[in-house]
């Protein structure tokens, strides 16, 4: 199976992208053909600085590597280096309802939180539309947030199709329900937007103060405590085996644990996870051509399955005369 999914460049890489989707993408390229990508023409809805676009690219690009992608068993380019989804983007607004973006959640959430409007956000489920159909994804792994944006780009999809005559794969989504929120520091879901994001590639003071600064209620150490409504242990579980999970949830239940303790033993377990992953990154950090390289063959690698379908679109619409 073809799986697709992309990362937006707009800032460091955390833990809720490494669970909800990075780790889903490793596990994806032994298995089935990976279409993995850094979306920066995505992050320019809310990223007007092109230094911090430019670094934020490369080092997320660092990021994925660092933790695992393959770029010799996938494909993993820049969003930007295949002109042809820009090209897909106008021809499939050019079929697009406006009652179909006027309904999107994510634009009246963005708005909603004193992002404000440009036509990138509100045009934003077309352009994500171009990415999986230019590569005839069949498979897209999506969190719940992202799943009406893939119901959009089958909505286009199976118009065009409709129109056109059968030219797309209509994509279906791929959800792990248990992965679906990660919170964060604050207790919501973990988001850049919301500053409350746990970094992969934090420096140890940095991961430290992170983790203390997580929020919890009011009760003292002696205090029976339900670990299902604790962040913490939301997020620790996400780091250690099912039977270590449940030590914790039993030492939680039992009360005698304090809230500083349960962060001490979090900070460790995290900083011990990504611990093998650090030291990779630090190698590709003294090759950052390298790593351009790397993303330069990817992208050659997918512009030319983007260019084979782009042939296709282009007879189909009758702009090849």
């Amino acid at each position: 199976m073809r799986v697709l999914s992309g990362i937006q460049p707009s800032g460091g890489l955390h833990i809720g992208n490494y669970f909800a989707m990075m780790r889903r993408m490793i596990d994806f390229q032994n298995t089935d053909e990976l279409f993995c990508f850094i979306v920066n023409f995505h992050a320019m809805t809310t990223v007007h600085d092109p230094n911090k676009l430019r670094e934020g690219t490369l080092s997320a690009a660092m990021d994925f590597i660092a933790v695992g992608l393959d770029p010799a068993r996938s494909y993993f380019w820049v969003q930007s280096d295949v002109p042809e989804v820009t090209e897909l983007t106008w021809i499939l607004s050019c079929l697009t309802p406006m009652g179909l973006l006027e309904r999107c959640v994510s634009y009246k959430d963005k708005i909603a939180s004193g992002i404000s409007p440009n036509h990138g956000i509100f045009a934003y489920p077309v352009l994500m539309a171009s990415d999986i159909l230019a590569y005839q994804a069949q498979i897209i792994p999506v969190g719940q947030d992202q799943k009406q944006h893939l119901e959009v780009t089958r909505d286009i999809a199976i118009k065009f199709n409709n129109v056109y005559g059968d030219t797309f794969v209509v994509p279906e989504a791929a959800i792990d329900d248990e992965l679906a929120v990660i919170p964060g520091t604050d207790g919501q879901k973990m988001s850049k937007s919301y500053g409350n994001t746990i970094e992969i590639f934090s420096t140890e003071k940095e991961l430290r103060e992170k983790i203390f600064s997580i929020k919890t209620d009011s009760a003292t150490v002696q205090d029976k405590k339900d670990p299902e409504k604790s962040t913490l242990y939301d997020i620790y579980k996400l780091f250690v085996s099912s039977g270590d999970a449940e030590i914790m949830a039993e030492r939680f239940r039992a009360g005698g644990l304090g809230y500083a303790q349960v962060k001490k033993e979090l900070f460790d377990v995290i900083w011990e996870y990504f611990r093998p992953y650090r030291q990779q990154r630090e190698e590709l950090e003294k090759d950052p051509d390298g790593v351009r390289d790397i993303l330069r063959m990817g992208a050659e690698k997918a512009r030319h399955v983007a260019t084979e379908t782009m042939e296709l679109v282009r007879e189909r619409i009758g702009i090849r005369y």
